[in-house]
């Protein structure tokens, strides 16, 4: 059998030493995991902080971040000052009887107006400048990721040797009529593409049968939109203009073109107020999503690999707090699952405290083999799942309340590829090549596929 029981998990790497303190209870690694995006956190832990965003290579700096938070604290104060003081003076106006008593006390009065508006200006000033420094500041790193290089848990399916020369997704796209490179190029430029016949139907298997499978496991489907405001692209810590953006920006507007379901899914709850008896909430996104993507040119990275766009299908949860770990290996699981049943080989890698960027706290690739990369087949990334705590929701502000408690706590946030269509068709298609030129369906498929067993 081709798909064996994957294992024992394979041992963690060596924690990471500044987190370990903050987390090693249950309380802190569940329910009190710190957001590096509270204010009063990175005050009182400046240096780790700074420690952590270098550790994961993300320019922010703290120490402005931390001198500006306590100009800010200290005009707070000012101003409160000042205001008390104008209070005393509108008082002591009303037992002046004269007008050379009220001259003074008007003078009083517009001198210290004139200071409050002026500390109004400098505090409006000050949120600004926190908010921009504040938005780089990245999650905390979970204290089992590794940290230079990423870590592989486990490697699932045998990497099928050939008899004959194995073709890659390109030439065998070509071969059978699936997918039409060059008239896509007609259209649109580079990197885009057409689905056709076959590779069509097989674009539609691999989104029915992940919707269909996630849906049996309690996942609300969702069609989202293709755009979204700049605002909601931020929250969940996308770039979406500047020189280092890999988002489309629609002219005239505060829309991009999303990247990913996630923005879209991350979005539904922006501002909003969730009972925490209903959580959590899994949804399961369909969504076609757009990448600039201005990466290297190259054999590797030709056809279906890296394109400005393509359809996916998202896994998204919103949970309590000490829920999300559970749920991060939940999203795991079930990515697992789905490219089992399409029998790739695949292995799980653990992404490493450096290549984690902003939102995530802790996350999982799944890189799948893919015999026509390189000279004698390559792994692959095809599925991510990111644990991003809070991180989201203090950015677009996504809260719950406990019954019987006062006041309100953000949620944590969590997202999962469920299947990358174009990526999963590479690794389809030069997986299950035959020697006679055909392409086996694997059985999840075929009732998506109208019950065929093979292309060509």
């Amino acid at each position: 059998m081709l798909f064996a029981d994957p294992g024992r998990r394979g041992e963690a790497p060596l924690a990471l030493g500044f987190v370990i303190s903050l987390l090693r209870s249950e309380e802190h690694r569940f329910r009190s995991i710190p957001s590096v995006l509270d204010l009063k956190f990175i005050r009182a832990n400046a240096d780790l902080v700074a420690e952590n965003a270098k550790l994961r290579r993300v320019e922010c700096d703290v120490p402005k971040l931390v001198e500006l938070a306590e100009r800010k604290l200290a005009i707070v104060h000012e101003l409160q000052e000042v205001q008390r003081k104008q209070n005393e003076t509108a008082k002591s106006m009303k037992g002046a009887k004269t007008p050379a008593e009220r001259e003074p006390i008007i003078a009083e009065g517009k001198r210290l107006k004139d200071q409050a508006a002026a500390l109004e200006a400098e505090q409006r000033d000050l949120d600004l400048a926190i908010k921009r420094e504040q938005s780089r500041v990245p999650n905390l790193t979970h204290p089992d990721s590794p940290r230079e290089k990423d870590a592989v848990l486990r490697e699932v399916g045998q990497r099928k040797p050939f008899a004959f020369k194995a073709q890659d997704h390109v030439e065998l796209c070509e071969k059978h009529k699936l997918a039409d490179f060059e008239a896509a190029g007609r259209v649109t430029g580079a990197d885009f593409y057409y689905m056709l016949g076959d590779g069509a139907l097989l674009e539609l298997a691999l989104i029915n049968y992940a919707m269909t499978k996630l849906v049996a496991a309690g996942y609300t489907p969702v069609i989202t939109p293709d755009l979204a405001r700049e605002s909601v692209m931020e929250g969940t810590g996308y770039i979406p203009r500047g020189n280092e953006t890999q988002i489309y920006s629609v002219a005239n507007t505060d829309l991009c073109l999303i990247a990913t379901a996630e923005i879209t899914l991350a979005g539904m709850f922006a501002d909003q107020i969730i009972d925490a008896d209903k959580l959590p909430l899994k949804f399961v996104g369909l969504s076609h999503c757009f990448r600039t993507e201005s990466g290297a040119a190259g054999r590797a990275t030709r056809g279906l690999f890296r394109v400005h766009q393509f359809t996916k299908v998202e896994m998204f949860a919103f949970c309590l707090p000490e829920q999300s770990e559970a749920i991060h290996q939940e999203l795991l699981r079930h990515e697992e699952e789905i490219f089992q049943g399409l029998e790739v080989p695949y292995r799980v890698l653990d992404i490493a405290a450096s290549d984690l960027g902003g939102p995530a706290y802790r996350k999982y690739d799944l890189e799948a083999w893919m015999p026509g990369r390189g000279d004698a087949g390559e792994w692959a990334e095809v599925t991510s799942t990111s644990n991003c705590t809070d991180y989201q929701a203090r950015r677009l502000d996504v809260r719950f309340k406990r019954a019987g408690e006062k006041g309100t706590t953000h949620v944590h946030m969590l997202n999962g590829t469920a299947v990358a269509c174009g990526r999963a068709i590479i690794a389809l298609l030069e997986n299950h090549q035959q020697e006679d030129g055909s392409i086996r369906i694997p059985p999840v498929l075929q009732p998506f596929m109208m019950g065929k067993g093979k292309i060509g």
